[in-house]
């Protein structure tokens, strides 16, 4: 029987992974696999089974039709913002004061490179 894959599915899960803000290496833990594996994927020519499909398309957070190209990618955000966002969401899992150590960091670092911060714009009142 001829092995049916695919045309594009390594790259499209290439591009999906990095809008999504995941390594190849996060990825492979995300669903339990080698980021061997996942690297393997991302190659033409290469296309996981069913079940690991599944799990792909449910840690990355898209359709399996998404995945598979039978629908169009949407992401809106770069690599490196996705990257970004998924950092600050793990600071949702800090303790209350801990998140405000963060804040007043990157408040500060912001204050510092002439940026307005997001706590009210305490810089533009300043000039």
């Amino acid at each position: 029987m001829k092995e049916r894959t695919l045309e594009g599915f390594g790259q499209r899960l290439a591009e999906i992974r990095q809008s999504r803000g995941f390594s190849q290496v996060e990825l492979a833990v995300a669903v339990g696999v080698s980021n061997r594996v996942i690297h393997y994927y991302e190659q033409e020519g290469a296309q996981p089974p069913g079940a690991l499909l599944v799990e792909l398309a449910q840690a990355l957070e898209v359709s399996t039709d998404e995945l598979l190209g039978f629908e169009p990618h949407r992401s809106k955000l770069r690599p490196k913002t996705a990257r970004l966002l998924k950092r600050l969401q793990r600071v949702e899992e800090l303790s209350a004061s801990d998140q405000r150590a963060v804040l007043k960091f990157l408040d500060a670092l912001l204050h510092a490179r002439g940026l307005e911060s997001c706590n009210g714009d305490r810089s533009s009142r300043r000039q």
